[in-house]
């Protein structure tokens, strides 16, 4: 599996002769790339890329983070060149390093789910008229998510509010705990977390993809947005240095993205040896994470467009103004 190196590619060979049979090479590795991400579904999409580069003397160092506190501070610090972030996380980087962050990529779309603890069948946003959802994220995204799906659902009702009371918690396993002492309970959750929860439980069932219903929404609203939960950022100075590091990293990262979706099994298993998550948790979590790579236009269109719907909410969102079109890395 492991990847040849390219070797004359790093070597910068000096010599000189000082007799018929005399030869002096003098080699410099090239600096290794230094990449930050995140366990969970921004993690894992990047395995591949991961065990394809543990026995190589070159190519990249890796840092895997159990949460974005462990990352943010190394991409401030210049420890890091190349991270995989919550979107709006960017955003908030982008505005505190004076513009030094770029989006290479998206790599995850949404991966909220609303569940359900029995009872009876959610099939629209209609339906949750006078119901109770549990959920953690005051303050943070799964709030935006929740007023901009109602806001849209009050325009699919014939202008009318939805009776909705969000019960927020302060994490997912307080969420599922209410939830699974409520009968016919409601609860957002995100993968692999709601696939743990199945695991455990198997009346909890998915009843709505929240990245589907929002997009349903902007399409209606003829919005250019989607529910994206994660980026991948490059230091900006890095990039402008490195130019072709970071061309080789996004087709290689891309390759590993595209693997881990066709080789779910394979995948299942690089994932739980690196410690992203447990391999049969990612093995079922994997088609449900919308692990992708969108880079370019497309990448801009979709991620200006999501930011903006959450600096309208509350602009600490994404570090209090939106990102200068330097922020989207077009190449």
């Amino acid at each position: 599996m492991k990847k040849i190196s390219a070797i004359l590619a790093s070597f910068l060979v000096a010599f000189s002769l000082t007799g018929c049979n005399q030869l002096r090479i003098e080699v410099e590795k090239t600096p290794k790339v230094k990449v930050g991400v995140l366990k969970g579904p921004t993690g894992m999409g990047m395995s591949e890329l991961i065990d394809e580069n543990l026995d190589e003397d070159e190519g990249y160092d890796f840092l895997i983070g159990n949460s974005v506190d462990d990352i943010v501070p190394e991409i401030v610090s210049k420890k890091l060149d190349i991270a995989t972030v919550p979107s709006n996380v960017a955003s908030i980087l982008y505005n505190k390093t004076k513009g030094n962050v770029q989006v290479l990529a998206i790599n995850t779309l949404g991966v909220l789910y609303l569940v359900q603890n029995g009872g009876e069948a959610i099939n629209s946003l209609k339906d949750l008229n006078g119901k109770t959802i549990f959920t953690s994220g005051k303050g943070a995204t799964p709030e935006y998510v929740i007023e901009y799906l109602l806001q849209g659902a009050k325009k699919l009702n014939n202008g009318n509010d939805l009776n909705v009371n969000v019960d927020f918690k302060s994490e997912h396993k307080e969420a599922l705990a209410a939830l699974l002492k409520t009968e016919g309970g409601l609860a957002i959750l995100p993968q692999p977390f709601v696939t743990v929860a199945q695991t455990k439980d198997k009346n909890i069932k998915t009843v709505m993809d929240l990245t589907k219903a929002w997009n349903e929404i902007a399409e209606k609203n003829k919005e250019k947005s989607t529910l994206i939960t994660g980026v991948c950022i490059v230091r900006k100075d890095f990039a402008e240095k490195n130019p072709e590091a970071v061309k080789k990293f996004m087709k290689e990262y891309k390759e590993s993205i595209e693997f881990t979706n066709k080789n779910v099994d394979e995948a299942a298993k690089i994932i739980g040896e690196l410690d992203i998550v447990p391999t049969p948790i990612a093995k079922k979590a994997i088609p449900q994470c919308n692990i992708t790579f969108i880079d370019g236009k497309n990448m801009q269109e979709s991620l200006s467009g999501y930011l903006k719907v959450l600096h309208g909410f509350n602009p600490k969102s994404v570090g209090g103004k939106l990102p200068g079109n330097d922020f989207y890395y077009l190449p």
